[in-house]
């Protein structure tokens, strides 16, 4: 990893990459200090630009190659264009300034190989895997930021990624089923008698309804898990945990009876910033 400094506006390109494309993760890092809100906004950064591969091609062998660009780059292969690159830039910067590991990074980036492909997701621990190794990593990383490593931390990490990731496949339903990609695992949709063609077409149907109310269930008891556990890391860590009050707020509307799940119905910038301040002054976040 080089040690050299990045570009100065590398922290700026970041923070304005985040708060365009993932606004709930950029208000959060409002509420850290400035040495680690600068990690931080790297790290989403870095995921904003794995993430966003899916929809800047229109077949998968480019995505691959992107996507390959990153795993050189995290390697040490691409190392003398990453500077010239201010996500790569920031992101070796918060690597070396926070001693993260390199190897959740590079399974972030395999894991995401799968959004180039329409192959359907088969089974709910595939799903929670795939979660696992993104949005949990995220959490899990962005809490070595803020303070010490510990297991409760890496536990509190796995079940709020879990919690947050199914969150974003009910919310992105519209979208992924006009892609004719479906996070919706097989199996619960099998088990429900939910046919995906129907999905892909817009079909509300109850069997749907059947199917996105079990996700809803587990994504409740995983987002229960994790603030339960918020009280027993340390405070200093908690600002990492900020968006989970965005899932709740999220899951709590995306589970309102009535609701056409393909209708997309996304939390204005202003209800984001008030929902995560109110979480940034409540006892469970600072006490």
């Amino acid at each position: 990893m080089s040690s050299s400094a990045p570009p100065p506006d590398s922290a700026a390109f970041c923070a304005d990459l985040v708060r365009s494309h993932d606004f709930a993760r950029y208000a959060a890092t409002l509420f850290a200090p400035a040495a680690e809100r600068r990690a931080l906004l790297a790290l989403y950064a870095f995921n904003v630009e794995i993430v966003r591969v899916r929809d800047q091609v229109s077949q998968p062998l480019p995505g691959e190659i992107r996507l390959q660009w990153w795993t050189d780059m995290l390697s040490g292969v691409a190392h003398g264009s990453a500077e010239g690159n201010p996500v790569a830039a920031d992101l070796l910067r918060a690597i070396r300034d926070f001693a993260l590991p390199v190897e959740p990074l590079l399974l972030l980036i395999d894991e995401h190989q799968f959004d180039l492909y329409n192959d359907p997701m088969p089974t709910m621990t595939a799903l929670e895997g795939y979660l696992a190794a993104t949005c949990s990593a995220l959490f899990t990383l962005a809490a070595r930021i803020m303070a010490t490593p510990s297991e409760v931390a890496e536990h509190l990490a796995r079940h709020a990624g879990l919690a947050q990731g199914i969150v974003q496949v009910i919310a992105n339903l519209p979208r992924d089923a006009a892609h004719r990609q479906l996070f919706l695992p097989q199996q619960v949709l099998a088990s429900h008698d939910c046919n995906m063609e129907d999905v892909f077409a817009g079909k509300e149907t109850p069997n749907l309804r059947a199917v996105l109310d079990q996700l809803a269930n587990e994504a409740g008891q995983h987002l229960t898990t994790a603030l339960s556990l918020l009280a027993e890391v340390p405070a200093s860590a908690r600002p990492a945990f900020l968006p989970l009050s965005q899932v709740r707020a999220d899951l709590k509307r995306l589970s309102q009876p009535g609701r056409n799940p393909f209708t997309p119905q996304p939390s204005s910038r202003l209800r984001t910033l008030w929902t995560l301040w109110r979480a940034s002054r409540s006892p469970e976040f600072t006490k």
